[in-house]
């Protein structure tokens, strides 16, 4: 159906409520714009909100950043919103507290009716489910693998912690973070998300670590609340230089080395066969 694999490093939040930070979201350099219509918009304001979606997607997308909604939890508000997201400048929506594959394809049959009704192709709107809770992280290969909408995953950390009562950023975070991207990996999608909280924009050294840790851990990007933490997360998630030039260099002596009829080689004293080559491949296609 979609087929989209997306390179979202940096997610930022933006309140689509505040007026001020819509003007300014596209800007800030990240890869995508997550417009909030959950926890940064009051229950009095939730209506008004939704038509507020359509302009502001509009706006901070004129750079070129991916859009995304993020959408409320409850059925009831979770049906207007993505009556209210879905549309021709809308890339994706965040489905936040996502405890079940049974609630990715309800969102989905809603989502495939809105795009039918305005003219979209199908699969126009792509899922980013997070898991905020124990229940979705006993079926997170089910959550990613629920349906072709599905483009990427993350654990929602602190929502996470809350609800197991875990410390922040401890080794439970780390735990439920591995789970994760190993039941997005299995099912081809891109997992995103820190192992700590991503509102620690005071402490941007410790943001940083986090950064690092978390994508040593095999997460590929992740959603942040303030523009200080976009150029951190751009720069933590790609491969540096030295990385991207010994990549370049596995793959050319490797591809020699199958021409010559050799399964394993050396590059700069390791050893490099099929995996470490493939390897090399997708970071250079990243």
């Amino acid at each position: 159906m979609t087929g989209y694999r997306p390179r979202w490093r940096s997610l930022l939040f933006v309140p689509v409520v505040s007026e001020r930070f819509v003007a300014k979201a596209h800007e800030r350099d990240a890869d995508a714009i997550i417009l909030d219509l959950e926890d940064a918009v009051a229950p009095s304001e939730k209506e008004r909100a939704r038509t507020l979606v359509s302009e502001a997607a509009k706006t901070v997308g004129q750079a070129g950043a991916d859009v995304l909604v993020r959408v409320n939890r409850p059925w009831r508000l979770a049906v207007d919103d993505l009556e209210a997201a879905i549309g021709p400048d809308v890339r994706g929506v965040v489905l936040p507290k996502v405890d079940s594959a049974e609630h990715v394809l309800a969102l989905a049959e809603i989502a495939a009716s809105v795009e039918e009704e305005r003219g979209l192709p199908a699969g126009h709107t792509v899922f980013f489910p997070r898991i905020e809770g124990p229940k979705g992280l006993l079926d997170a290969a089910g959550i990613c693998a629920a349906h072709p909408r599905v483009v990427a995953v993350g654990l929602g950390s602190s929502d996470y912690t809350f609800a197991t009562g875990m410390e922040a950023g401890g080794a439970g975070n780390a735990i439920a973070s591995f789970l994760v991207v190993n039941a997005a990996q299995a099912a081809g999608i891109v997992p995103i998300g820190l192992t700590g909280a991503i509102v620690g924009f005071g402490d941007l050294d410790a943001f940083r670590r986090s950064a690092e840790e978390s994508r040593a851990l095999g997460l590929r990007g992740a959603p942040c609340v303030h523009p200080s933490q976009v150029p951190i997360l751009n720069e933590v998630f790609s491969p540096s230089e030295e990385e991207l030039e010994r990549a370049r260099r596995v793959v050319e002596e490797y591809e020699r080395a199958l021409a010559a009829g050799q399964g394993a080689i050396t590059v700069g004293g390791e050893f490099v066969d099929v995996p470490f080559y493939e390897q090399a491949k997708r970071l250079l296609a990243s």
